[in-house]
């Protein structure tokens, strides 16, 4: 069974000019959008909810070569850290499915 590859990207988000909860969640929702749209990923807010100057997204994808996993969270972590806000890696990581077998 071949199974593919599993990866994992999270970072911890700084909106620094964001003044309201408001205004954070407009940003997260373009920049999850534009995730989902231009790098076919899972992608969700995990933590800080209700801070209006932070965020820790997770993004997630499944690939069939643990090379092209890897490419595309360097992809989604550049993209992440190109944008108006301070973007931290906090976690990254590939799997193989094989690996979780029950």
């Amino acid at each position: 069974m071949g199974g593919g590859y599993v990866g994992i990207v999270s970072a911890e988000l700084h909106f620094p000019e964001s003044r309201s909860l408001k205004t954070k969640r407009r940003e997260l929702k373009s920049v999850k959008t534009q995730l989902v749209q231009r790098f076919q990923v899972a992608v969700a807010e995990v933590d800080h909810h209700e801070t209006w100057q932070r965020s820790r997204l997770t993004a997630a994808c499944v690939a069939r070569q643990h090379s092209d996993a890897m490419s595309i969270l360097d992809t989604v972590e550049r993209f992440l850290c190109s944008r108006g806000f301070e973007a931290v890696i906090v976690q990254r990581d590939v799997a193989k499915l094989s690996d979780w077998q029950a």
